[in-house]
């Protein structure tokens, strides 16, 4: 992979200069110490969900590829969001939690922040939190939705991986999905096994606790947890007709296409598409002389 650093500014970026180098031109940046100009930013740690949220049971993910048998956002196990939070605080961990949706878990985090200035239009229906141990990731993936989202982490460090819709054809991308071939090991990548890995541009970034990171719609990324952490996303709609239009296609007729094939066929259906994934980054490498 051919990785480069994403353009890093300052709090104080007005929405005038985010809009005209960022948001139109739909180009990824990250912002540092965005969340500390919350007023209860203080409050946006692993004690505070603890305290509020403890006796929750949560739906809890590692890192095992998806059972071919079974639906795959069927969790690994569930937990009190305590005991989850302990655990990965005391030993090296690849349990996460997916989609945590602050309105129906923990309403009173909304106090705690304030939605940034920035130019987007945010859906306000749907702010998420996403945890995780130091030895979590989730696999490369873009978002189902399409929207343009702002990305903040706190307590540990994270990486993260991006990648336009220009580089899916040397990701391996899975066919009738919004992720690549889950064997690919984008830490340690076996370029023999999966050579066009090598011609893939992208972007790698660093997150600390505060920093902020604009996605936009539809790029690949690929986040790595080094410590202990969770992540608040907030998300926009797509805004043209284009790409509107496309969500509603990748929601609705191919995800359901794909668990009707996926409850049919099981690990057939999934070996298929990985094989389908494989070729048709061969024959993109050939196409391009590569």
């Amino acid at each position: 992979m051919i990785l480069g650093p994403v353009d890093i500014v300052e709090n104080s970026i007005t929405k005038e200069e985010f809009q005209q180098k960022y948001f139109k031109p739909q180009k990824p940046v990250l912002i540092k110490g965005l969340a500390k100009q919350w007023g209860e930013y203080q409050k946006w740690n692993f004690d505070y969900i603890r305290e509020k949220a403890g006796e929750q049971v949560i739906p809890i993910y590692d890192n095992k590829p998806a059972d071919a048998n079974k639906s795959s956002d069927t969790p690994a196990t569930k937990m009190k969001m305590r005991d989850y939070i302990d655990t990965i605080r005391k030993q090296p961990s690849d349990l996460r939690i997916f989609f945590y949706i602050i309105t129906e878990k923990l309403p009173e985090l909304l106090n705690n922040f304030t939605y940034p200035d920035l130019g987007i239009r945010f859906f306000k229906k749907i702010p998420t939190l996403f945890f995780g141990g130091s030895e979590a990731h989730v696999l490369m993936h873009y978002d189902v939705d399409l929207g343009d989202f702002m990305h903040f982490h706190f307590e540990g460090k994270k990486r993260i991986l991006l990648f336009d819709q220009k580089q899916s054809s040397f990701l391996y991308r899975v066919p009738l999905s919004v992720h690549t071939i889950e064997d690919i090991d984008y830490e340690n990548p076996d370029y023999e096994k999966y050579p066009a890995l090598k011609y893939a541009k992208g972007y790698e970034i660093f997150m600390e606790h505060g920093d902020a990171l604009f996605i936009p719609g539809a790029w690949w990324h690929f986040n790595r947890y080094l410590e202990p952490g969770f992540s608040l996303s907030l998300r926009a709609l797509p805004n043209k007709p284009g790409r509107f239009l496309n969500m509603l296609y990748q929601v609705f007729p191919m995800r359901y296409t794909d668990k009707l094939m996926r409850k049919i066929f099981k690990a057939k259906w999934v070996d298929y598409k990985k094989q389908w994934a494989y070729e048709r980054s061969s024959k993109a490498m050939k196409k391009r002389g590569l």
